[in-house]
Order: structure tokens, then sequence, then C-alpha cells
């Protein structure tokens, strides 16, 4: 109940304001990562090199995030304690471009989300968290993750052509050969599962009977989104208690319960939990849609969400800001 009435509080106050149709930003998570990323804007724009360089100085002693993301190697820029932090450093050096150059006003702006670790990013942007807290968070999010990772052999599975009804029929009856999950419902059609190998190989097989095209194994270390993620979730729990955290200046739609947050404890209990949960990025979207967003901009490496909305909804548009080229073409949207 309190869920929904933060969702009516916020279209309200949308609505009250005569701010439909207006823009959305999201932020990618792990598997947008690339050997490289970011360099050619670090070195083709001082507002992203003053981004990469707090970071490093945010983790001074622990990691040199700009030079391992830069130069690799390549098993280190995809290790999830360095994309993690990488992806989100990235993404706010993208926005701190648009921004400071062309001319992005945040007042544009109603509603922001991220797919997983972007949900960190997003409450940069929104201002509930500080940068060098979320930089320093998410590496330590990666951290756990890995170590729970290693606890056992897990990993995650991408079920093509199935939805959470098939999905958590297929979790149930591969349940008997271990811990195993629904972690992510990207779009109609991609549904993710999370768990123990075994687990998994007994799900690919059985997938088929359950009309599902196609299984894709994910190249992650472990199975994120799951319970057997509950070691990270404790220990990142403490760490955001030590952390302080703002109520939003713009509405942040939260990845467990796909509706936004607003209490700075609530942000803190759903990023923990946010781990073990599934990620309901299509019930996300349509919440932002719901609230009169129309457009979003996706600053950050790749192009990843935007295929995702465009499955979920194709009336939705999206622009994508991953290149130094689409900083120079980009274009903020009117009102």
């Amino acid at each position: 109940m309190q869920a929904c009435l933060a969702v009516n509080n916020w279209i309200y106050r949308i609505n009250e304001g005569k701010q439909m149709n207006g823009i959305g930003m999201m932020f990618p998570g792990q598997g947008a990562q690339f050997l490289g990323m970011g360099k050619d804007i670090y070195e083709a724009y001082p507002e992203a090199r003053e981004v990469f360089d707090r970071a490093d100085q945010a983790l001074k002693g622990d990691l040199e995030l700009s030079r391992t993301c830069f130069e690799g190697p390549a098993d280190r820029v995809n290790a999830t304690d360095v994309c993690q932090p990488g992806i989100l450093v990235t993404s706010l050096a993208f926005l701190g471009i648009l921004e400071k150059r062309k001319g992005l006003d945040r007042t544009q702006v109603r509603v922001t989300a991220g797919l997983s670790l972007g949900e960190y990013t997003a409450h940069v942007f929104a201002g509930s968290l500080r940068f060098e807290d979320a930089v320093r968070l998410v590496r330590k999010r990666g951290q756990y993750m890995l170590e729970a990772s290693k606890s056992q052999p897990s990993g995650m599975l991408s079920l093509m052509g199935s939805d959470l009804e098939k999905a958590q029929a297929i979790a149930d009856r591969a349940a008997s050969k271990g811990i195993i999950a629904v972690a992510n419902l990207n779009a109609p059609g991609q549904v993710v599962l999370s768990g123990a190998v075994e687990a998994l190989d007994e799900a690919e097989a059985i997938a088929p009977e359950f009309g599902v095209r196609r299984c894709r194994r994910l190249v992650v270390s472990g199975a994120f989104h799951s319970p057997i993620m509950n070691p990270a979730a404790d220990k990142l729990g403490k760490d955001l208690e030590l952390v302080e955290i703002q109520r939003p200046e713009i509405p942040v739609i939260a990845n467990v319960t796909a509706e936004p947050v607003e209490d700075p404890e609530d942000i803190r209990s759903l990023l923990a939990r946010q781990v073990i949960r599934p990620v309901r990025w299509e019930d996300s979207v349509r919440t932002m849609k719901s609230m009169g967003i129309s457009t979003f901009f996706e600053p950050g490496p790749n192009r990843v969400l935007g295929g995702l909305l465009k499955k979920i909804d194709r009336d939705l548009k999206s622009i994508s800001v991953s290149t130094p080229e689409e900083v120079e073409s980009f274009v903020p949207a009117s009102q």
C-alpha cells in the first residue's frame, strides 16, 4: 500500500505541474562493459576526465579504476568487482559531458531508473547518493557478489520466449537440483533464471517442454539476484547503513518494487535486497510510462537498455549516448 501511495504521489506531482510526455533517464547495469570503456571520452572531454579522476581518488589504494578500464586486461574489466564501478563512472562521465557541453537540463528529466547496478547511478543522478559514496559502494557490492559466487558453482540462464509464469514453473521443477530463482524480468519474452549450476542444467534441459525457444548462459561470475547472494546482501546492508542517503530530487524507480522510492531508509533496504531479488525492469519501464514518460536518455557504455525498451513498448523512444559521435549529435529534447 505504501509503495502504491508513493507512485500516486509522484504521478500527482507530475500532472500538477503539467509535465506529461517528459523525459526519463535510464542507466545500464553489468554486461554493458568492454575493454577500453570510457577511454575515448576521457581523452576528448575534460568533463569526463574530472569524473574518472574523482573516482580514482575515491578508490585510491584499492583500485586504479580508469587505468584498468582503459588498458585492461579484458578479464579484469569483465570482473564483477571492476565492471560495476567502471560502468557507473562511465555512465556519469557521459552525463557530465551532456550537462556541461550539450545543455542537458536536469529539470527536463522527470524520473530515473537503472538496471541492477544502474540503480546506484540513478540515485547519484537524483541526488540521493553522493558520487564518491556510490563508487565505493558498487566496488564493494561487486566484491561481495564475487565472494558469494565462489561459495558454490552458479550462474544465470536467459530464457528466450518465456514469461514469468513459465520461468517460475521451470524453476520450481529444477529446484530439486539446487537453488534456483527468477532473477530478471527484462522484457516480454526475456526472463532470466539464476542459481546453482546443477539447477540451471536441469532448467535448460526441461525448458523446451514449456515452450521456451532458446536458452543462453550469461557470462557472469555467479547467481546474481538469487538467494545465493544472501551473504553479499548482508554485508552490503551494513555498508549502506554507514552512508548518508538523501531524499531524491526526482523519482527513482526501485528494481525490487518497480515503483518510486523516496524515503532514505527505504532506499537503503531496497538496495540491499536488490542483489537477492528479481530485477523487475519491464514493470519499471511501464511504471515510468504511466508517469507520462515517452522519451528516455541512456548515457553509458554500449547500447543495452534501448533495445529492451523497444521490446517492452515500441511507442517509447530511446536516445543512446555511448560514443563521442553520439555526444556531438545529442540535442536535448524539448518539452
